[in-house]
Order: C-alpha cells, then structure tokens, then sequence
C-alpha cells in the first residue's frame, strides 16, 4: 500500500490528490458553471426559438468587431463599458462576454467591469475563435460566413459532442 501512494504522488497529475467530491469538488465545479459556458451552449441557445435569456456581448476592439463576430452579439468594447453599458444593456438580463479566444483575457475583463456595474455575467469560454473553428455561422463587413468545423474542436459529422 505505501508502494502505491508512493507511486502516485511521484507523478505531477496526483501530487496533490483531487478535492472529496461532496465538498469542494462539487462548490468548485459547481461556482465554475456559475461563471462560465461554451461556445456550444451558446450557439444552441441562440439557435432555440424565442429570447435565449441572456445578451451576448462581444467586448473586443471595433476593429477586431467588423473582421467578424457573432451574429446578433452586442459590441461593446471593454474600455467603454463603464460610460455605455447602461445605454446598451439591461441590469435585469445576464451577459455573456466574449473576447478573441482562449488566450486573451478581454472577455474576463469585460465581464469583471460589468459585475463591479451590477450585472450578472458569464464568460463564454473559447471566444470567437471556437466560435469559428466550431463551425458557426460569423458576421463580417462584407456580410455571413461559414468555415468547415475543426475536426479538433468539434465532433465530426454531428452537431452534437456528447458532453
């Protein structure tokens, strides 16, 4: 038995043992949802008939807006969002920010300026990036776009990943 514990603690995936489920495991996945969802999610809520309950929110540069964006997403850069967000959004309704994508930080900034305004918001994991790579329909200025889905991002052959 001390092999064994000694074994797995000499390897970095397990040298601090993960959280007892039915505490911090489940308070930390669970505040992780809270704040966070998925290009997916997204794409099938705004694809559902009716309101999807929340504004998507791209806070990146007008620039960055106009090579492409989400269909029907709002823009409001994150450097404006202190002096607009009251003339753009509703404090009733949650906001979904995106940014570029996994390795830029706008959507967490943006999404930080607007709790510190009162409002409730997620950041939407992955940006315009997986939106693209995904296979979603983006807007440009010379109009809609569509890129074959990225096999490494996105189930081939079914709108579906099963998670």
């Amino acid at each position: 038995m001390t092999s064994q514990l000694t074994a797995v603690a000499a390897h970095p995936v397990l040298r601090v043992p993960p959280a007892a489920p039915a505490a911090a495991a489940v308070a930390h996945f669970g505040a992780s949802l809270a704040f966070h969802t998925d290009v997916s999610d997204v794409a099938a809520a705004l694809a559902a008939d009716g309101d999807p309950g929340f504004v998507l929110l791209d806070s990146r540069s007008t620039e960055s807006w106009n090579q492409g964006h989400v269909p029907g997403a709002a823009h409001l850069p994150t450097a404006l969002i202190a002096e607009q967000a009251h003339h753009l959004l509703d404090p009733a309704v949650p906001v979904v920010t995106y940014c570029w994508g996994p390795a830029c930080n706008g959507a967490t900034r943006a999404a930080l300026a607007l709790a510190e305004l009162g409002y409730r918001v997620k950041e939407m994991l992955g940006g315009f990036e997986y939106w693209v790579r995904e296979g979603f329909e983006f807007e440009t200025r010379e109009g809609r776009e569509r890129r074959d889905p990225d096999p490494l991002t996105a189930p081939a052959g079914s709108e579906d990943c099963g998670c």
